[in-house]
């Protein structure tokens, strides 16, 4: 007997909504994994059921992102936190420097744990202005020299998020691209390395994907620990020690699911008319409803806003808990409130929490 299920509106800022297809599919296939007798969770790594999974959704990801061939696809662990100490370790040699571009809490913890490392400095930062806003590409400075350029793609705390990407010529282009990566097309040829941890777009926690460039993984230090070392991990095929294997399972099927969209050009098309429905019902407010995020850089997957008074915020958080929409608080550090509307968030979720906005303000004007 099938079992009875019940939905939420699931607004979570990470771990995120999932497809409700791939989740059924998972669900399906978890006792017994296409004829093996086994759990997906139980194959060896090292089996040929878990490597045709495993090289499918490499496989998947080229074609869905246009990674071209000279570039490696890396699953691994620790989250996007621990790109933040390997990056450094690997590629700020001594005698160089590194820039980073500070937008919000993940830039400055990775600029942070690259102060352990070496030389950095912040190439920009719109920390004074309270992260409301994304530099203008003619606003970074850095050194032709330096061994790379960081920046964060998108800033789920504070709701912003770059629109173009700077053509840093000589310099490797680094970039945290966590919370947006899936979410819209983009050129893989202007970065030397970019890492992401899949729980916002790319699939369930405990996944983090690396794409790097081979002449700029040539360039790694050898000197360190090898389990971070992206050179073992490369020459491994990510298989160096155990993988984690249902996420990387789930990671393929998600990108399985977003080719069956019509691929990032299909994605974006939605996100774009998702944002816009919470957006135009902040917009059309008169100030009922504050955005956090300049329009120029407002982010497509976190949306973020406030209320007139405390008084007034807890209320609507609590009104719409009641409704059904979770995830809604924003972050800890500032307060407020964040929609994240990653890809898996259905339109008649951001609608129906649009119209919900609308009501609320009517009802306490």
């Amino acid at each position: 007997m099938k079992l009875q299920t019940h939905r939420i509106y699931n607004f979570n800022a990470g771990p995120s909504a999932l497809p409700i297809s791939v989740l059924e599919k998972a669900q399906a296939e978890l006792i017994d994994f296409r004829g093996t007798g086994m759990s997906i969770m139980e194959l060896s790594h090292r089996s040929n059921a878990y490597e045709e999974i495993h090289n499918q959704a490499i496989h998947s990801l080229k074609k869905l992102l246009c990674i071209p061939d000279h570039y490696e696809i890396l699953f691994l662990q620790g989250g996007a936190s621990l790109q933040f100490s390997m990056i450094p370790m690997n590629f700020l040699q001594s005698g160089k420097k590194a820039g980073y571009v500070m937008t919000g809490s993940w830039s400055e913890k990775a600029f942070i744990e690259a102060k352990l490392f070496g030389d950095v400095y912040h190439a920009a930062s719109t920390k004074d202005d309270g992260y409301h806003s994304i530099p203008k590409v003619d606003e970074l400075q850095y050194n032709h020299q330096d061994a790379y350029l960081h920046l964060t793609s998108n800033n789920t705390i504070y709701g912003t998020q770059w629109k173009n990407y700077p053509d840093t010529g000589d310099v490797p282009l680094i970039a945290d691209m966590s919370s947006d990566i899936l979410s819209k097309p983009f050129d893989v040829n202007k970065f030397a390395l970019i890492y992401a941890g899949a729980q916002k777009n790319l699939g369930p926690s405990g996944v983090t994907v690396v794409i790097i460039r081979k002449d700029f993984l040539e360039q790694a230090n050898t000197n360190i620990p090898t389990m971070l070392k992206y050179g073992i991990h490369a020459k491994n095929n990510s298989l160096y020690n155990t993988p984690p294997t249902f996420g990387i399972y789930m990671l393929g099927e998600v990108l399985n699911w977003a080719s069956g969209l019509g691929g990032l050009d299909a994605i974006s098309e939605q996100n774009d008319k998702k944002a816009k429905l919470i957006y135009d019902a902040i917009d059309a407010s008169n100030g009922f409803y504050a955005g956090h995020a300049e329009p120029d850089s407002r982010s497509l997957m976190n949306i973020t806003f406030n209320l007139k008074s405390k008084d007034l915020e807890k209320k609507f958080l609590d009104q719409a808990k009641q409704e059904g929409f979770v995830g809604v608080n924003g972050h800890r550090s500032i307060g407020g409130c964040r929609v994240s509307a990653y890809n898996a968030v259905p339109s008649e979720a951001c609608k129906a929490f649009s119209e919900f906005m609308v009501q609320f303000q009517n009802s306490n004007s």
